[in-house]
């Protein structure tokens, strides 16, 4: 349907000060994008098709910057150790079963079920070092409807020999899945996809860089996750300043669009230099409370103009719902602000609600807002069950935050398209 109109009380979030309210209005749709939103529908739109849901939310979908789709079975294990630990005994492990197809096939029909039944309507994902179950669970988020970023993980060194790449292979099986799938959907993309510095040499980031800048693909990979971690990297790599400037002198970080996961114990100067280059901070916050990660300093990243999204983190995370994050996100900045003598303001519920909407939507270009231009990614809500007595929108939408669940989502849309519960 190329045009249509939907009726009800909208709320969205352009900027991360305030909501957007609209209490019984018309949100007005055209080729997949916003054209604009009514108190009374105008004579030139009264001909296109009206869906009418009075008394129910319309919000856009929610964005999900960063998690890992082979380690979904893992969800709920292991979170009593810390990272490096859980990759060994877990992670690792369960990753190793990606070269069987139906397996990967079972895993992958189930997470991208739920992403769509949680409101996820675009996810940045990693996948396994497989090349053909990452071009499977590509093949299949083309079938879902939804949008997603799909990156092969890159691996050449320190992991389990069962997962450990040749260097050439690496970059010849990402190559190849760009080249097949760069210009196969508009909402299904390939990401280059290093692990971290730990577990890629430089000859691989070399030239996983060099694919970035040839093919104008986008990045993905986790920084500053945990002490132990950032340790390593200072081990490893002793000739840098810092472990941003790793991925800086290799043409992942910013030279392309890049996502970098968690970023709880950043420097100044790597803060500095995210914001120059425009670099996503993805905030994890349930993965960082089970890993004991720490808590990542979410106000001073906003505060230097970072762009910051949120992740689910799934498996380190246990919640693959990103209204759970936000309320998660909001609890952890609390913390925070105790922790740093009350410098570090904490969230507030609409600015957590941007993070999971334009905040790490705007990865995607125009996607996570109701402004007029941006492409129709929306959700309707049912939310009668949770409201005993009338509320301002703005309390309604805190109250699904952080009480609401998949069952009041009614309808989901991805640009424009109602998108139906996958097979």
């Amino acid at each position: 349907m190329n045009k249509f109109v939907l009726k009800g009380d909208i709320i969205f979030t352009s900027n991360r000060d305030n909501f957007e309210t609209y209490e019984d209005s018309y949100l007005v749709v055209e080729k997949g994008k916003v054209v604009g939103i009514y108190s009374e529908l105008e004579e030139q739109y009264r001909d296109y098709p009206l869906k009418d849901y009075t008394g129910k939310m319309i919000i856009p979908g929610f964005v999900d910057l960063h998690l890992h789709a082979p380690q979904y079975p893992n969800i709920g294990l292991g979170l009593d150790k810390e990272l490096l630990p859980w990759l060994d005994t877990y992670t690792f492990p369960e990753e190793s079963k990606y070269g069987d197809l139906e397996y990967a096939k079972k895993v992958y029909s189930k997470l991208i079920k739920d992403l769509w039944a949680v409101g996820t309507t675009r996810a940045v994902v990693f996948s396994s070092i497989h090349k053909e179950s990452t071009k499977l669970l590509m093949d299949m988020f083309m079938d879902s409807g939804l949008g997603a970023y799909v990156g092969k993980v890159n691996m050449d060194r320190n992991t389990v020999p069962k997962l450990t790449e040749s260097t050439e292979r690496s970059i010849l099986e990402t190559e190849e899945i760009i080249l097949e799938y760069k210009d196969k959907s508009n909402l299904v993309k390939p990401i280059i996809t290093p692990r971290f510095v730990p577990t890629c040499s430089m000859e691989l980031m070399k030239g996983l860089g060099d694919l970035a800048i040839n093919y104008g693909v986008p990045v993905q990979s986790h920084l500053s996750e945990n002490t132990s971690e950032v340790e390593w990297v200072q081990e490893l790599h002793p000739e840098f300043l810092d472990y941003a400037s790793v991925y800086n002198e290799y043409n992942l970080f910013g030279q392309t669009n890049t996502i970098m996961a968690h970023c709880i114990y950043n420097t100044d100067e790597e803060i500095k230099l995210m914001a120059n280059n425009n670099v996503f901070a993805a905030h994890c916050p349930y993965s960082n409370f089970n890993l004991s990660s720490g808590i990542m300093p979410v106000r001073k990243f906003l505060d230097n103009k970072v762009p910051v999204g949120l992740g689910s983190d799934i498996s380190g995370g246990n919640c693959l719902s990103i209204p759970k994050v936000m309320a998660a996100a909001v609890q952890a900045s609390k913390m925070k602000w105790l922790e740093t003598n009350r410098e570090l303001a904490p969230l507030t519920s609409s600015e957590a609600f941007f993070l999971g909407t334009k905040g790490g939507g705007s990865f995607f270009g125009k996607v996570g807002s109701f402004e007029e231009g941006y492409e129709f990614d929306g959700l309707v809500i049912d939310d009668a069950n949770l409201n005993i007595k009338k509320l301002p929108l703005e309390e309604r939408i805190q109250k699904f935050i952080y009480a609401g669940d998949h069952r009041n989502i009614i309808i989901r849309y991805v640009k424009g398209v109602e998108i139906f519960e996958p097979k």
